[in-house]
């Protein structure tokens, strides 16, 4: 395969800065380096490459938008680019990142203490701390809000009881961000992997994700100290403006798995001889690839633009829903199409799509299903909501 170049054919790079085009090419030769060698063994071993972390975090990957505390302070368009190229080698490599910065890391900073501050972040940003988010629960995915995990208040001290579920980097996890239900409402801890009561078990059996660590925790009375409570992290929304700086770099992460299949199915097709003819030359192949390439482009215009948004706080939850639903859409139809195009080969390992294909079906269901960012959308636009 020629080496790859990404997409620009709306000539976006012209709208870049320098520091952003050198941000996403030093993420691309990363990839290109030590995530694509080695990511499809992984994937058959079902194993995150925990190997990757440290280098990882010398490019300032983990906690790259954040400022401070050794932080890489990237702006939400370099920040996007990133995800976008770590998604590009695998879905699981960008979770570990997304979820360590935007999940875990800042929620400290926003909601933490400056001491809680001072203890976690400059070491999660060197990756020597590595963290998880406890929001979902066994019987509680689209509606957080009716999670049975309990935090109850026992003098000076709380006690946790609770299931999450469906919980990447759980396993591999230092500290776990736990959202559960207080007398006062919904609350956010910080609950380190050494505390008495808490356990991991990680989840076998994944057609997806298989490079990625996730897993269900078990909290049972688990004591913790006020100093263990975030202690801005008031109500479901807290929760939720998380999962907004997750939600947003998938947006952008999405674009690179979409660009990884579309490569490869057009070098295939290219390539690919049938009826004496590569197979590129039949109008049904174009259709394909010029529907990838048009998409593609799409969902690059709609990034940029919420990631300008952002970067001027003009950026609303809804601009950030429109950008995950279209653009994981957008990823999903492409590495179906995708592997259309390589036919058999596209259901070996030999060939990423069939990787990228399942991977996506996961993206396209967490932080949010398209179904769940839809009815946001519809309660923006039309002032109705449709949740209970």
């Amino acid at each position: 395969m020629p080496p790859f170049k990404g997409i620009d054919f709306c000539l976006l790079d012209e709208l870049l800065s320098e520091d952003e085009r050198l941000v996403r090419d030093s993420v691309r030769d990363f990839v290109d380096r030590e995530v694509l060698p080695i990511i499809e063994s992984c994937n058959r071993q079902g194993k995150f490459p925990e190997d990757l972390i440290q280098p990882m975090a010398a490019l300032g990957l983990l906690g790259a938008n954040l400022e401070g505390y050794g932080c890489a302070g990237m702006n939400p368009v370099a920040y996007g680019l990133a995800m976008q190229e770590l998604e590009r080698g695998d879905s699981g490599v960008r979770s570990f990142a997304s979820v360590q910065g935007a999940l875990c890391m800042y929620p400290i900073l926003a909601f933490g203490s400056e001491e809680q501050r001072q203890h976690y972040l400059a070491k999660m940003a060197k990756g020597e701390i590595v963290g998880c988010f406890a929001l979902t629960e066994p019987d509680f995915g689209s509606n957080p809000a009716g999670m049975l995990t309990k935090a109850q208040r026992r003098g000076d001290r709380w006690l946790l009881n609770g299931t999450k579920l469906w919980i990447t980097n759980g396993g591999i996890a230092d500290v776990a961000v736990v959202w559960a239900k207080t007398d006062d409402g919904i609350r956010g801890f910080l609950v380190d992997r050494d505390k008495p009561g808490f356990s991991t078990k990680d989840i076998a059996g994944k057609f997806s994700l298989r490079a990625s660590v996730t897993s269900e925790l078990s909290f049972q009375n688990v004591e913790l100290s006020e100093s263990d409570r975030l202690p801005q992290a008031e109500g479901l929304t807290a929760a939720l403006r998380c999962l907004n700086q997750a939600r947003y770099g998938i947006a952008w992460g999405v674009i690179g798995s979409a660009m990884a299949v579309y490569d490869e199915a057009l070098e295939y097709s290219k390539s690919r001889v049938q009826f004496s003819r590569p197979i590129a030359g039949f109008q049904l192949v174009q259709e394909k690839l010029v529907w990838m390439a048009t998409e593609i482009t799409k969902a690059q215009l709609l990034a940029l633009r919420v990631g300008r948004l952002k970067e001027a706080k003009k950026v609303h939850h809804s601009h950030i829903s429109m950008a995950k639903m279209n653009n994981t859409w957008m990823a999903r139809e492409c590495a179906r199409k995708a592997r259309d195009i390589l036919g058999a080969n596209g259901v070996h390992d030999e060939y990423q799509v069939g990787r990228h294909l399942c991977n996506i079906e996961s993206v396209y269901t967490y932080e949010g299903t398209h179904d769940i960012h839809t009815l946001i959308l519809g309660e923006q636009l039309t002032g109705l909501s449709a949740f209970e």
